[in-house]
């Protein structure tokens, strides 16, 4: 037979009241105590029933995710490691809803399918508007949390300043002596407002702050060859880019694999970096700028829990360092 919580009792010699805080209210048990209990209770494969502690809670136990972008790539895949990190050992769990276009978000906001269904919201990477806010309140009154976010309205929020770290990468590159440089990325949804759209106006701005550099920025539709049109701008121009620097690593390192069909060599033909310090990078040996997705997932967990706990977080809005990372794609400009 299935056990029950008088089996754990017995065995474990407390009473039910103390399993059933042991599981419920674990801070109103010993350590000692609850330990003895948890290890009867997986010795006797007891669990206790999910739907009884939604309904003496009044809380869902979920948290809702709201990525921007329809696949699951390394920046979220790193922020769904680091909050289930920490909502898995307090009981909740992740519901992921991708907003990969602009049709999908409206379909979101306008059925607000989390709507009782969450007791919190944490949206990543794109901009939710004053009114799509505004709606989540009002249908749901729980807590918001921002991950690299560019809207207002957050109860409170962790990103990295894609401003700053594009201008390290414009500094480092004119500091080896490139004086043209070309920035290219793939053209997104910018009805999702994609905090990373900070990283393209950065550069302009850090280029036209450096005396005697010029910056030009290209975007490619997805599903164009991004190798054909960089290789278009380096012969157009009769004082072609010496240094490309992308959108993110992503989009770099399949490029440094196919350059040599176009004669180009890198570093000493052409300076290549990226952005995030993602998966291959390294291997790639990609100079890039290093972001920790998982870092600030945990730590916009911990703001969630406090803010669901009706407690304040230390640090509500917390902007997390970027680093230059300097490998081997990057050089001085070969003499002409």
């Amino acid at each position: 037979m299935r056990p029950n919580i008088e089996d754990v009792a017995e065995r474990a010699g407390v009473s039910t009241a103390t399993v059933s805080r042991a599981f419920s209210k674990p801070d109103l048990v010993s350590e000692k105590t609850r330990a003895k209990v948890m290890k009867v209770a997986d010795e006797l494969g007891f669990s206790v029933s999910r739907t009884a502690g939604v309904l003496r809670s009044g809380r869902s136990r979920r948290i809702a995710l709201l990525v921007g972008g329809s696949r699951i790539e390394w920046f979220t895949a790193g922020l769904i490691e680091g909050l289930n990190a920490v909502f898995r050992d307090a009981g909740y769990d992740l519901v992921v809803y991708p907003i990969g276009s602009g049709q999908a978000r409206h379909a979101f906001f306008e059925d607000l399918p989390v709507s009782g269904n969450a007791d919190a919201v944490i949206i990543s990477s794109f901009a939710a508007s004053d009114e799509e806010i505004g709606r989540l309140r009002d249908a749901m009154r729980i807590p918001l949390i921002g991950i690299n976010i560019t809207g207002e309205g957050f109860d409170a929020s962790t990103s990295i300043d894609d401003r700053l770290g594009i201008r390290l990468i414009v500094r480092h590159l004119a500091q080896l002596g490139h004086r043209n440089l070309l920035y290219m990325y793939e053209d997104f949804h910018n009805t999702l407002g994609f905090s990373s759209l900070n990283r393209i106006s950065g550069f302009r701005e850090a280029c036209e702050h450096l005396p005697g550099v010029t910056g030009r920025i290209v975007s490619t539709r997805p599903g164009d060859d991004m190798l054909d049109a960089m290789a278009s701008e380096l012969h157009t121009y009769d004082d072609p880019p010496t240094a490309v620097c992308f959108h993110q690593d992503s989009m770099a390192i399949p490029l440094l694999l196919n350059l040599r069909r176009y004669g180009l060599n890198v570093p000493d033909d052409l300076s290549i970096t990226g952005f995030d310090d993602s998966t291959f990078s390294a291997a790639a040996g990609l100079t890039t700028v290093r972001q920790d997705p998982y870092a600030m997932a945990v730590a916009a967990a911990h703001k969630t829990l406090d803010l669901i706990e009706d407690r304040t977080p230390a640090e509500p809005y917390e902007t997390f360092p970027v680093r230059l990372v300097v490998r081997a794609t990057t050089a001085a400009p070969a003499r002409r």
